[in-house]
């Protein structure tokens, strides 16, 4: 999971000797305790490899096995996975491929697989591709015929899901909204009628204006999560109406710690409001705007074809 606002982590260079030599190592493995397992070669292809959220115990012995045996094995900040790669005993040197440098880096890594070797990928935390740059090296693989293979793990937007009681029956994940308020607010009337639980990533310091957005757009009442840390010491999931929880957010002054954000699906309400007559008495005391946003509240009509309606009357 990648993310947003950062500079770009430090790179780790890799020679072609090193690369060939898979890393000086004779005898790929991994350790699990005091257990010494010795890692079976992969076969060359790209292999992308879930990594632990938080809790570095959320990771398959296919994905030790992977990381221990590839030829290569490129990540986003090589400061992080050495954490991973210690705590297993893998005795690795990572290469680094992230946003910034992912044109000379993925080039490096295409002629390694050109070459009949084995790439892992991986992301800082969850399943490679999700908000990070790794799309762009398994377009040009499959483009020039390679393997790629999903080791797959530990993924947030799913531990989410299923600690927030929303239903799971049909989501959409829809990564990180804009950073300004107006892109944000457009980017969630876009999503306001969708039958499906929605997931999104958020910055921490993002969280609190964001929630008042959604409560805006989508309606004080339409229940959501906030799950921040998961898998982590401090873990927590917070769940109520986005009202509520604009509320707390707002007054919690200094929130810490990654987030993954769920609202629930869209769902027809009845209404026994006249949205006209409604429309029309609203709008002789405020403005349009707000007239549609109270006018949203009371009916769970979209604000969008109510705001639409007044400018129509006021056309008229």
């Amino acid at each position: 999971m990648a993310r947003p606002d950062e500079s770009g982590p430090a790179d780790t260079d890799l020679t072609d000797s090193e690369a060939a030599t898979r890393d000086g190592r004779s005898a790929p493995a991994f350790t699990i305790g005091t257990t010494e397992i010795k890692a079976r070669p992969v076969e060359p292809a790209l292999y992308l490899v879930s990594t632990p959220i938080g809790n570095l115990g959320d990771i398959t012995l296919r994905a030790l096995e992977t990381l221990a045996s590839a030829d290569l094995l490129a990540c986003e900040d090589t400061r992080v996975t050495r954490v991973l790669l210690e705590r297993y005993g893998i005795r690795r040197r990572p290469f680094a491929y992230h946003e910034h440098n992912a044109q000379a880096a993925g080039e490096r890594l295409m002629a390694a697989l050109d070459a009949g070797q084995s790439v892992a990928l991986v992301s800082d935390a969850g399943t490679p591709l999700v908000s990070d740059p790794g799309f762009r090296l398994v377009e040009s693989a499959l483009a020039a015929g390679h393997r790629v293979v999903p080791i797959p793990g530990a993924s947030a937007p799913l531990a989410a899901l299923t600690a927030s009681g929303m239903p799971s029956d049909s989501f959409l994940f829809a990564g990180f909204l804009p950073q300004k308020s107006k892109a944000r607010r457009d980017r969630l009337g876009a999503l306001q009628r969708m039958p499906a639980t929605l997931i999104f990533f958020e910055s921490p310091h993002r969280i609190a204006d964001a929630l008042v957005d959604a409560a805006e757009v989508l309606g004080e009442n339409r229940p959501a999560a906030v799950c921040r840390e998961l898998t982590k010491t401090f873990e927590e999931t917070r769940r109520g109406t986005l009202g509520e929880l604009a509320q707390h957010y707002a007054s919690s002054g200094n929130v810490k710690g990654e987030i993954v954000f769920l609202i629930a699906p869209f769902e027809e309400e009845a209404s026994d409001i006249d949205p006209q007559a409604l429309l029309d008495d609203l709008v002789r005391t405020m403005p349009p705007a707000k007239a549609a946003t109270e006018a949203a509240k009371l009916t769970g009509l979209p604000r969008k074809d109510l705001y639409a309606r007044l400018l129509e009357m006021k056309k008229g």
